[in-house]
């Protein structure tokens, strides 16, 4: 099987061209390839499709195996994807789990539009919302030495949390324009590099407090920009924004990872 690997700052997947509809859908297989020991590695398997109405459909699976919610880094990633096999020159729609998403590509840099959000809940002083992805959201100081998959690992298997799931993102604000986000996510079960829905959810948090359309994040993995308009508690037109590479592609061979 001919397979591409796909990182958007550290946020890595395991991309395949599924048009033809080749790839068995096996939970233990995919689970298999995102071994970062014993398959290729990745957060998370994604497979290109045909659409009926779009110029592509995005199927995200977690490294557990299981279908997941929207990954705003892997939608990211498969636009730059979808942009490599020639789908389409600088603008494109395709079809995902939440919906319909609008991107763009220039220099390696993808622009992904995220879906509209409707409200911003709070938990005591904390916030939930969903991006494409359900998000816990809680402002920490001192974030480089936090404790990401202790804190994390509590919220998301917390009694409220724990049949649904649900991602957790720490945030310190460094200024007036940046923050620093680092999440634990679901399916996953560990803190990830980046999260595209996490971060996405986090600056739409900041949001609410603060004026303005456009906030710089720092994640482990680099630097993105979320960019929003706030309509009284809800956020139309918000886009995620930051660098899509491939890393590498190879074959591999699938019928022993199945057995």
């Amino acid at each position: 099987m001919k397979f591409y690997k796909y990182q958007g700052t550290g946020n890595d997947f395991v991309m395949i061209d599924n048009r033809k509809l080749f790839f068995p859908k096996d939970r233990t297989l995919i689970e298999k390839l995102c071994d970062r020991r014993f398959g290729i590695g990745g957060d998370g398997l994604i497979l290109l499709e045909n659409d009926d109405a779009e110029a592509f459909r995005m199927v995200y699976y977690n490294s557990d195996g299981n279908e997941s919610s929207m990954c705003g880094n892997g939608g990211r990633c498969i636009v730059a994807f979808a942009h490599f096999l020639k789908i389409f020159s600088e603008t494109v729609r395709f079809n995902a789990v939440d919906g319909l998403h609008e991107a763009s590509i220039r220099n390696g840099i993808v622009k992904l539009k995220m879906i509209d959000v409707k409200a911003v809940a709070r938990d005591g002083n904390d916030f939930v919302l969903n991006t494409g992805s359900p998000h816990y959201v809680k402002y920490v100081e001192m974030l480089k030495n936090y404790n990401v998959y202790k804190n994390g690992n509590e919220i998301r298997n917390s009694p409220t949390y724990e049949k649904e799931g649900i991602n957790v993102n720490f945030v310190e604000q460094l200024n007036d324009g940046e923050i620093f986000v680092r999440t634990y996510e679901r399916g996953v079960e560990d803190e990830t590099y980046s999260c595209g829905t996490g971060v996405t959810a986090s600056a739409l948090s900041w949001f609410t407090e603060h004026s303005g359309e456009e906030i710089r994040v720092k994640v482990l993995g680099g630097n993105l920009k979320v960019y929003a308009r706030k309509s009284g508690d809800s956020f139309t037109d918000i886009w995620l924004e930051g660098p899509a590479e491939q890393v590498f592609q190879g074959e591999i061979e699938i019928q022993s990872l199945m057995s």
